[in-house]
């Protein structure tokens, strides 16, 4: 009997939303599944091509119901999962990324910034290394004594896979490290590479051989450095550039380009494009050149990067957040494409937040095919840039217009200008609307108090009830930075909080004594069954203990990201203290909670009426006390011990001349002390330059101990 012929699928464009979930889980499973086989167990079962249609269908359907788009959808994720095969690795000195420049203004800008901050004069250019950005995958290989001992995989930067048996079949990394002077420990870093030409080769292998082609040489050499099994990757034609390092006992040289040269004697392969530049023309020289260059060399690279050459500036400049004030990468510019404007959608975040996105017709750009783009705020869409002067020339952005569009940094798509002799003759302006489209309240833009200016995003004024700004909340609340609950989702907050299972934070944490009771079980519910309960539960058990700082950031308290949430977990400690202290600020500018608020570097007076204005709110409030009924929050970690100034509060005041004030605060934070931008009866030190006032003169006042800078640098320096 002749077997039925599969069923055609249901063409995307008569897809219901119902269908389309359904479709979207179908398809999530099966790309998971062949990419564990690709990626983890190098035993595909379907051809390239099989495999790229399955992921074209998932993303068409994503474009049309973005709203069912979540963290674990393929189109959010880039090869596989880490395996849990590999033991975790914890970074002695987290691998960061870097900052983008994407014109010639952002790289002057760049060495600009590095004048003023090392407070260089204008003819005093700082020679700059400058080299390819390879398109590869990061990896840091620890030696000790000149012994290898570790490689381990970047990882999210903090914390890698333990790759070590894997590193060892790659020729280009040395077991043992030449030269007599080796420091006792001495971390290199790099990247795997794959040659295109190694690419080609092995792709023709797989061809003869009827197996997977691999997409590029970037994912195939991340995947063949991930294997299980040491000898697949020992197969498989992997290169490696060492161009940083991370941990060292002692420093070979002074500056980056010795560094190199350095590591390349000791037996590393190094990028032989690498060069010193003495000024900007001679960087942008640099830049046109590598890019001219791109398609002719032997490997793939996505742009160049600029790092200053004095080690001790480096130091000096240190880290902003988590990319270094001290190096920036300088991207190829994007892939551009022209398509249609079909219509502008609202979307409403957690905190009201009414953010327009483009609906295009889909269009293929950088090898991705694009069909929703960043609108930003109703500003951009007239045309008005944030500094109120006109953009693109001042052609506003229409529904049915024929645009321009580019992934910025070959990532996120947006739209640069619009085709103005293509506009349809009966395209109007668009209006924005001023209600919320998720509740119908009133939808405002913020006045600053001091300027009088318009907030350049229209918000929702239903802050407690609109069901988009709660839901967006929760989604805040469970993601990777904040409780990072696993098994809970984007889509799972949808569909909890859409059947009232989930509509509160500590809801999450009350679930499984809820579902006990409950006549119908989550184990009933479309999609799960008892074991994928039992592992959520299982999550959510794992999460009842957080750090002060990932609390904080998991309220969603407008203005508060992760940088700022831990500087209040640092200052406030533990999370009593926080909350008493931030209904305390409440009392008025004048309190003292308030001001020591104020006080905190990097917390200014935007940022603190918006905590203030949180906790103000008893609905709020009581949000906080349920939540920590459930769970407990950990307290912050303690200074350093080891420095002189750790746990001390330290103000900077006066025209400091041996250093600067970005600089002076910088060295205080990397030894463990709060720079603090007032003075109060809890500071310990004031270190006053030349010109000193007001503060200066609260700290005789208040009996604060006031150093010189030459003090300062003694007390720093342990001299």
């Amino acid at each position: 009997m002749a077997a039925k012929p599969k069923k055609a699928p249901v063409d995307v464009e008569k897809l219901t939303k119902a269908q389309a979930k359904v479709e979207l889980m179908r398809l999530a499973l099966e790309i998971e599944e062949h990419n564990n086989r690709y990626y983890q167990d190098d035993a595909p079962k379907i051809s390239d091509a099989a495999y790229d249609a399955l992921r074209q269908r998932s993303n068409a359907v994503e474009a049309r119901f973005p709203e069912l788009v979540t963290k674990e959808s393929p189109s959010q994720k880039v090869g596989a999962a880490p395996s849990g095969r590999f033991a975790k690795v914890q970074h002695a000195i987290p691998m960061l990324s870097l900052g983008n420049a994407f014109t010639d203004q952002d790289v002057v800008d760049f060495v600009e910034r590095v004048q003023r901050f090392l407070k260089l004069g204008a003819d005093e250019i700082p020679t700059i290394v400058a080299e390819p950005k390879i398109d590869g995958l990061s990896l840091s290989l620890r030696y000790e004594n000149g012994e290898l001992v570790r490689g381990a995989t970047r990882g999210d930067g903090t914390t890698g896979e333990d790759v070590t048996a894997n590193v060892r079949t790659l020729s280009d990394i040395p077991h043992k490290l030449k030269g007599r002077n080796v420091p006792a420990v001495c971390e290199v870093r790099g990247e795997v590479y794959m040659l295109k030409s190694d690419f080609l080769a092995l792709n023709k292998r797989q061809a003869e051989a009827e197996d997977t082609i691999f997409a590029n040489p970037r994912n195939s050499a991340a995947g063949s450095l991930r294997q299980k099994d040491p000898s697949i990757t020992a197969s498989r034609p992997l290169k490696f550039f060492a161009y940083a390092w991370g941990e060292m006992s002692a420093m070979p040289a002074p500056t980056q380009f010795e560094m190199i040269e350095w590591i390349d004697k000791a037996g590393f392969v190094t990028n032989p494009l690498t060069t010193r530049c003495k000024n900007v023309e001679a960087i942008l020289k640099f830049y046109r050149e590598i890019e001219t260059k791109r398609a002719t060399l032997g490997y793939d690279i996505d742009g160049v990067v600029y790092k200053v050459d004095r080690l001790d500036w480096q130091q000096r400049l240190g880290f902003v957040s988590r990319n270094p004030r001290w190096a920036i990468a300088h991207k190829f510019a994007a892939e551009q494409a022209t398509t249609v404007l079909n219509d502008i959608e609202i979307q409403v975040g957690r905190t009201g937040a009414l953010t327009p996105v483009a609906k295009l017709a889909p269009v293929t750009v950088g090898g991705v095919v694009v069909q929703n783009a960043t609108l930003h705020n109703e500003d951009y869409i007239k045309a008005i840039g944030n500094d109120g002067q006109p953009i693109r020339d001042g052609v506003d952005i229409r529904i049915g217009d024929t645009v321009v569009v580019q992934r910025a940094g070959d990532v996120i798509p947006q739209i640069v200008s619009v085709v103005l002799d293509k506009r349809p003759r009966n395209a109007k302006p668009y209006e924005f609307p001023h209600r919320c489209p998720a509740c119908g309240s009133h939808a405002v833009r913020e006045a600053d108090p001091k300027t009088g200016r318009e907030d350049s995003v229209r918000r929702c004024t239903n802050t407690l009830a609109c069901p988009a700004q709660a839901k967006e909340r929760l989604k805040h609340f469970v993601a990777r930075n904040a409780f990072d609950i696993d098994g809970l989702g984007d889509k799972q907050i949808e569909e909890f909080f859409t059947d009232g299972l989930v509509m509160s934070p500590v809801d999450i944490f009350t679930l499984e004594k809820r579902d006990a009771r409950a006549t119908k079980k989550l184990a009933d519910r479309e999609g799960y069954g008892a074991t994928s309960v039992r592992n959520l539960f299982a999550a959510i058990e794992a999460r009842r203990k957080i750090a002060l700082a990932r609390f904080i950031f998991a309220l969603g308290i407008r203005h508060v990201g992760e940088g700022n949430a831990k500087l209040l977990a640092r200052h406030y400690g533990a999370v009593e203290n926080f909350r008493a202290a931030m209904i305390a600020a409440g009392e008025g500018p004048l309190a003292e909670a308030y001001l020591d608020l104020n006080s905190i570097e990097g917390i200014g007076a935007v940022v603190a009426n918006a905590i203030v204005e949180f906790f103000a709110e008893p609905h709020s409030v009581k949000a906080v006390d349920d939540l920590l009924d459930e769970i407990e929050v950990q307290p912050a970690e303690k200074a350093k011990a080891d420095s002189p100034i750790a746990g001390k509060t330290v103000v900077f005041t006066g025209s400091l001349e041996k250093f600067t004030r970005d600089e002076a605060k910088a060295t205080a934070e990397r030894l463990g002390a709060k720079a603090a931008g007032s003075v109060s009866k809890k500071t310990d030190y004031v270190v006053a330059g030349p010109g000193a006032g007001s503060k200066l003169a609260e700290a005789q006042k208040l009996g604060v101990q006031v150093l010189t800078e030459d003090e300062w640098l003694a007390l720093v320096n342990g001299l």
